[in-house]
């Protein structure tokens, strides 16, 4: 990647990764992660400052995959994030 992103950018497009993957819509993934629609929605929509761990543990769980799994994407490798 040439343009680097922020954590939540990285966050969200590997939401929308993984709905497609795993033909889920967010509602679903709101549910199953017990995360309000305002939560994911304001991820979505980049308009959270950043996600804490609590938040990707949640979304992992709703992915039904770990934690590690969920940041086990290149979208999350430190050149490709503006830290």
């Amino acid at each position: 990647m040439d343009n680097q992103i922020n954590v939540s950018q990285a966050v969200a497009l590997r939401i929308s990764e993984l709905l497609k993957l795993k033909n889920m819509t967010q509602y679903k993934l709101e549910h199953e992660a017990c995360l309000s629609h305002d939560t994911v929605k304001s991820i979505m929509k980049n308009k959270a400052k950043g996600v804490n761990l609590k938040t990707i543990i949640a979304i992992a769980d709703g992915f039904q995959m770990t934690a590690s799994e969920f940041l086990n994407s290149p979208l999350f490798n430190y050149e490709n994030l503006d830290i």
